[in-house]
């Protein structure tokens, strides 16, 4: 059975209004659901994690009042431990959820702004920390149309991954460039020579929680290119990935120029 289409003008702007009104309503259910899950669980998980080192302790003290019950007291510091690092993963998934949240709802000013001068600023901060990093920056200026900290956001999680993924190299290389598309857009490019990583197994390359690497080989949660393609999403910017296994990553992201 096929809708029925309005057939006047006060019917199709009452249609669109209460699609807008569930939308909101919609919108309000989802925001928050993520305030729930990003602050309401963080009291729990404080209680695992103040409990842990007095769990520890006890475990000691076993130790030292049992010495027959050797294996048992070594299960328990390998349980203790396990515990006490899921906890902290889980306090960083939330905080990477609160973060890809806001970035999410966050009302945007948007502007006129050189993505030049974001990458230095972006660049210097990450030399400061990693020295061994060399950078390529783009010299000429790059007029994008953008909010300034939602812009600055993005870029700093896709230098975050950049310079992470490139630790293993004995001089890493990282090279931000830009170039003019047509009708004022940009192209924005952050290449590095890092340990990339398989494009048919990253299908779901983006997503919150998605990772390429286990937590053995890099630390994270998997919420900086979630963090990015909500930015770009939200400028109606588009965000595309290559790489390679061993053979580094390139991160392109069209985004519309001045007007």
């Amino acid at each position: 059975m096929h809708p029925v289409l309005p057939s006047t003008l006060e019917e199709a702007q009452a249609v669109i209004a209460r699609q807008q009104q569930e939308l909101a309503q919609l919108q309000g259910a989802h925001e928050a659901w993520m305030r729930a899950v990003a602050h309401d669980l963080r009291a729990p998980l404080r209680h695992v994690l103040s409990f842990a080192p007095l769990l520890r302790e006890a475990v000691e003290e076993l130790a030292a009042a049992a010495p027959q019950a050797a294996d048992a007291v070594a299960d328990a510091r390998e349980f203790t431990t396990t515990m006490e690092q899921s906890a902290r993963k889980m306090s960083a998934m939330l905080d990477g959820m609160a973060q890809v949240s806001h970035a999410a709802r966050a009302p945007l000013a948007l502007g006129l702004i050189d993505w030049g001068v974001v990458a230095r600023h972006a660049a210097q901060r990450w030399q400061a920390t990693h020295p061994q990093v060399q950078w390529t920056l783009p010299e000429a200026p790059v007029p994008v149309m953008a909010d300034a900290a939602a812009l600055q956001a993005l870029t700093e999680a896709v230098l975050h991954n950049a310079v992470k993924f490139s630790a293993r190299q004995a001089q890493p290389v990282v090279r931000l460039s830009a170039q003019p598309l047509d009708d004022g857009w940009w192209r924005l490019q952050v290449q590095d020579q890092g340990v990339g990583f398989d494009r048919q197994r990253a299908q779901h390359l983006g997503e919150l929680f998605q990772r390429m690497h286990r937590d053995a080989e890099f630390p994270g949660v998997g919420c900086g290119l979630a963090l990015v393609q909500t930015v770009a999403q939200r400028h109606g910017a588009r965000v595309a990935i290559e790489a390679q296994p061993q053979a580094g990553c390139t991160v392109c992201i069209d985004w519309p120029g001045a007007l």
